[in-house]
């Protein structure tokens, strides 16, 4: 299934994976990138549960775009345990603009196909997708 406005197909493996940590939750994160000689959006990494957020933030490439889902467990202020799961659209300065482009025009309809999404964050550096910026959203 082509993305109309860039051509791009979504792996199927993109949204099984999803599915196994929205529900299941095997994974703590997932990084995806856009395979451009295939024209389609693939898993490139997915994190165990066990995994941290800064584990899950220094995957994320200097220089090229990705996208990126994370399931933060945080504890409410009356002590309460709640997840949230936050889908991270990552376009660094210094990614080459045609990429830039394609990811921007792809991502939402690549967000559509992950049903379960709660919090959208667009980011061009490390300070944009900071543990502290993840925090603040997440209630």
């Amino acid at each position: 299934m082509a993305n109309a406005a860039s051509g791009m197909a979504v792996h199927d493996e993109c949204k099984l994976k999803f599915m196994d940590l929205k529900a299941k939750r095997i994974h703590r994160f997932i990084i995806y990138k856009i395979e451009e000689k295939q024209k389609q959006v693939i898993v490139e990494k997915l994190g165990e549960p066990s995994e941290t957020y800064d584990e899950f933030a220094a995957c994320l490439p200097a220089d090229e775009c990705r996208y990126a889902v994370f399931d933060y467990d945080f504890l409410t202020p009356e002590g309460v345990q709640k997840s949230r799961i936050f889908f991270i659209a990552w376009s660094p300065d210094t990614a080459r603009v045609r990429s830039k482009m394609i990811y921007a025009s792809s991502k939402d309809r690549f967000k559509r196909e992950l049903d379960g999404i709660q919090v959208e964050l667009q980011a061009t550096d490390a300070s944009e997708v900071g543990l502290d910026v993840i925090q603040s959203r997440a209630n």
